[in-house]
Formats: structure tokens, C-alpha cells, sequence
């Protein structure tokens, strides 16, 4: 599922574009706060509609880990892969429990 990788960096790079209405590229290695710009509202944006679109759950644990780009593609991307293969643990949360 190679595509996968690419509809969601250019899911990321819309909603840049359009409902964060910011200019210039938007590439894998750029920091989302640093480079970026995004403050806690984008970040909700940004997460929100790339659960619509993907059908995946992000949690803020999640958020934690993010800092690029590539990171947040990562992460939209295994969420997607797992909902695919059956592992949507959905609310509870997926892996290691604190």
C-alpha cells in the first residue's frame, strides 16, 4: 500500500494550504511548531481532519511523539494500517498502558 504514504502527506499538505490558510511548502523534514507554526488550534485542525479523512483515532499520547511531519505521517499511517488489519482497538487506546 505504497499510495498510502503519499494521500496522507498530501492530506497534511492540504490541510496546510486550505484550512490552515499557511504559505509555502510543506515538507516531510519540517518541525510542526518550529517550522511550521502550528499552535494548539492547528493542531486540532490538522488531527481532526485527518481522522475524517483516514478513519483513524489519534490520541494526545499520540500528539507527545509528534514533532515532524514524517512523524505525523508515520503515525496516520500505522494508525491506518492497523484499523485495516483488525487491530482498531478504537477508545481504549492501543499499546502500553501507563
Amino acid at each position: 500500500m505504497p499510495d498510502l504514504r503519499a494521500e496522507i502527506l498530501d492530506e497534511i499538505r492540504r490541510v496546510f494550504s486550505v484550512d490552515l490558510e499557511a504559505p509555502g511548502p510543506v515538507e516531510p523534514h519540517h518541525e510542526l511548531v518550529r517550522d511550521l507554526r502550528v499552535d494548539s488550534m492547528g493542531a486540532i485542525v490538522l488531527a481532526v481532519a485527518l481522522e475524517d479523512r483516514f478513519r483513524v483515532k489519534l490520541s494526545d499520547e499520540d500528539a507527545a511523539a509528534v514533532v515532524t511531519v514524517e512523524d505525523l505521517a508515520d503515525l496516520v499511517e500505522r494508525r491506518s494500517r492497523e484499523a485495516l488489519t483488525g487491530g482498531d482497538a478504537g477508545r481504549g487506546g492501543t499499546g502500553g498502558a501507563r
